[in-house]
Parts: C-alpha cells; structure tokens; sequence
C-alpha cells in the first residue's frame, strides 16, 4: 500500500555602437550629478562592512540591492539605464527610483563598464540584475577587476558563457553567487539529503513545471519603433546586442520573451525549479536535450515547450541513467499582437502527464522525482515536499544532515559570509550555477531546432553533426 508522507510530519536618439564596440570601448555616458561619495575599499576589513555597486537597481534589482545590504555590504555606487530623475510623472515597470532615493549621495551611473573603471577601488563586490544579454559582460568585467559577484539567474545568456564565467571566477579566487534564492533554504537542502540517502530509491526521472511566460512569446517580428524616452539610455540597454529601435513592448519587462535579450520561460524559471533535482542528483553533462513546442520563432521563444535532458549513470541515478523533463507555459495560448501579449483559452498550464503525478494536484507543487521506490514531490516556493512511498519506508535510515545550512536561510548572507570569509564558499557560486546554467541552456539550443534530438560533445562543446 502506497504511503504518503508530507512535509509538515517529516523528521526532519542615441548613437549606436556594434556589438563589438560595446566590449572595447568605455562609454562616456553622463553619470550622477550628485557628489561622488568613495568608500575607500581597504577599510572593509576593519569594519566588517564591504563595499558594493549595484548593477540595475529596478525590480529585482532593488531587491538585490536591499538583500545585500541587509547581508552585511554597503551599498557605495549604483548603475542603472533608467534615471528616476527624468522620468517626471512617468510610471513604468522596474522603476529604480526608490534605490536611488535611498541613496541619494551615491554615485549614479548608467554604464557598468564606467562604474567599474571610475570606481574600481572603491567596491569590492558587485550585484548583477541586469536582462539577460548583459550577465556574462558585467559579471566578467567585474571578475576581472577581481570584484565578487552576485549575479541574478539565469546567470548567463549561453551556454559558453556560463563554462567561461565558472572558470573565470575560479581563476580570479573571487567570491560568487547566483541569483536562484530556494538554493539556500532549509527544506531544499533536507530534501535532497533525503533523495542522496536513497528515501525513494535510485532517480529514473525527474520533472519540472511552470505557468511562465506571463509576458508575450512566439513573436515573428519586433514590434513598431516608438521615440525614446529621455529617462533611459537606451543604448546602453541594448549593449553587446543586436541594435533595434526602442520600444515600450520590449523594456523593461517584456525583453524575456526576445532571443536577442532574454531566454524565454525556460531560461527564466528552470534556474530556480530544475536547481532541486539537478542539485541532488548530480548527474554531469546531459548526453542529449530534445524539444517539443508551440509557437517559437527565429526572434521569440515558443510560446509552450516541453525539454527532456537525457543523462548517463551516476551515483544518485538509476544504472541506464536518467531524464529531467522541463515542461512551460499554456498549450492553447497564442500571440496577439494588437495588444503584444499572449492569449489562452483556459487556465490549464503545461505540466506532467498523470501516470507521472498520480494523485497529486500539479498545482500544489513545480518538481516530481521518479525512483525505484516512490516519488517525491517538492515545491521550492513553500516547505511543501511529499513522499509517495511503499512499506519499506518503515525500514529507512533517516540522514544526518550532510549539506551545510545557509544562514537565515538566506542566499545573500550565504555569499556575504563566503566573501567575508567565514565560509568556503556559497553553495550556488559559480562553479555550481554555471555547469547547471549551461545544461539549462541548451534546453534553448534545442528550442531552436525543435523536434531533433541534440547529441552533446561536452569536452568539445558542441553539437555532434553541427559543430
């Protein structure tokens, strides 16, 4: 008989500039008119307090910014493309404004590349929140100069960028942390304890699920060019990217669902729902990735997909290997360009089958582990987990804890204390998130070219017959 155990009774107009211009060149993009206010970056030590530029300070850039300086930095410059100072009455998504109102007396810069060479002795650390396209730029810059990095998910926007980013930062001896915030709480890491300790048997299979994109995808072409508005620099937006004309339809928000800028719901939300059963199960470099879709274009991702990574034997997997399967979005969604957004017939979003979920409300949780004995269902948003198991769960060893806990739970404490060096390291720093960011984004590879099953070269790092 099938047992259920749950988690709460476990145990436990502007000029343009080319692609390759943006690397070369230190733009002379106006910076803040206030004073600059340098914090001398050698006095850290002392004061326990290092000092931090924040790279895009709108959205989950405030947050970044306000988690930050909670953990222990101070925050000593910000940059952003939008300058709150000359929006007037305009509201707009990712608004910076409150950052740069609650602090005023910084230095306020609209490059990166600027607020890394004029301030470069003053911080010792910086956050990237960043669309997607400027990840790899800021964050290698930043290495470079010997800064640590926190930089939001997906941590890069290919795949070579996020092997480059891990080797870098190993190199540079820097301290890292991604952005996918689960990673440092209690229940994810118990959970995996579990998994590793064999609660459900070796994994054959492991499942993921989301309702994104919530903005437009599936788009053929860009949408019609509006004047720019004098409170972003747009140039700066579009950076190492291809250059189009402005458009409100893009930034600030809706640059995900575009191939040039983000990596569609894949990209966005796999870092954070897939970092469970990858984390456990360890399974190296996937040997293929396949995509099923509706609606991706040459410009925009699909507006629903499903992803299967196929995976060799390792030591948590069943001995013919394993599968993860990554499923997005609304199958009976279409685009509607009138109002750039997506339109869906019913509330029913892409998920697993029922022989995979049995009982279960898809709902309720984003992963399902298939084992040799049971399932384990997990949400990473809630200390949600469930084992569907058989009687030999009476006869199981529950583990020690074996994984390190983040303190406070909190991914921003766990960087600072790596930095400060009261931990080796935080458990989501580079050389974690870029071998799984860059399993993620093949997914996108793949997304390209659906309905192929893509042979993967990892030591060449290439597609086998298309190099």
């Amino acid at each position: 008989m099938t047992q259920h155990l749950d988690s709460d009774k476990s145990a436990h107009d502007q000029p343009r500039t080319t692609r390759r211009g943006f690397h070369r060149t230190v733009a002379t993009a106006a910076s803040s008119a206030f004073s600059f206010y340098f914090i001398p970056s050698h006095a850290w030590g002392q004061l326990e307090r290092p000092a931090l530029g924040a790279i895009g300070v709108g959205g989950k850039g405030a947050s970044d910014v306000t988690g930050a300086q909670a953990a222990g930095f101070q925050i000593a410059a910000l940059c952003d493309v939008v300058d709150r100072r000359k929006l007037g009455g305009v509201k707009i998504q990712r608004n910076p404004g409150k950052a740069q109102d609650d602090f005023p007396e910084l230095p306020f810069f609209t490059d990166y590349r600027e607020m890394l060479d004029r301030m470069g002795d003053k911080i010792d650390a910086v956050t990237v929140s960043t669309p997607d396209h400027h990840h790899f730029h800021a964050s290698w810059l930043a290495m470079q100069k010997g800064k640590h990095v926190y930089c939001q998910k997906p941590l890069t926007h290919g795949a070579w960028e996020a092997r480059t980013l891990a080797r870098v930062a190993a190199e540079q001896g820097v301290k890292t942390q991604m952005g996918n915030q689960a990673h440092a709480e209690d229940h994810m890491r118990r959970c995996i304890e579990l998994v590793r300790a064999g609660v459900i048997g070796k994994i054959k299979a492991a499942y993921g699920w989301t309702n994104r994109p919530i903005w437009p995808q599936g788009m053929k072409t860009p949408p019609d060019t509006e004047p720019v508005p004098a409170w972003i620099n747009w140039e700066q937006w579009i950076g190492p990217a291809p250059f189009v004309d402005y458009s409100s339809k893009i930034a600030p928000f809706n640059w995900r669902g575009i191939w040039d800028y983000g990596c569609g719901a894949l990209g966005d939300m796999a870092c954070h729902i897939l970092d469970m059963p990858w984390w456990a199960l360890q399974p190296g470099p996937p040997l293929s990735v396949t995509a099923e879709q509706q609606g991706g274009t040459e410009w925009s991702p699909p507006i629903s997909s499903k992803i299967t990574w196929q995976f060799g034997p390792s030591e948590y997997t069943a001995d013919d290997g394993c599968r993860i399967v990554w499923y997005d979005g609304y199958p009976d969604a279409h685009f509607d360009r009138e109002s750039w957004s997506l339109k869906k017939e019913g509330d029913e979003f892409h998920h697993p089958p029922a022989e995979v979920m049995g009982a279960a409300d898809y709902r309720q949780y984003d992963n399902v582990l298939i084992g040799e004995q049971g399932r384990m269902f997990f949400n990473r948003d809630h200390v949600n987990w469930r084992l569907d198991v058989g009687p030999e769960i009476d006869r199981f060893a529950w583990p020690e804890q074996s994984l390190p806990r983040a303190p406070e739970q909190d991914n921003y404490r766990e960087w600072f204390q790596a930095v400060m060096g009261k931990l080796d390291r935080s458990q989501s720093d580079f050389s974690t998130a870029g071998p799984f960011t860059e399993m993620i984004l093949l997914g996108t590879v793949a997304q390209r070219l659906p309905g192929e099953t893509l042979e993967w070269d990892h030591d060449a790092m290439e597609i086998k017959g298309r190099p």
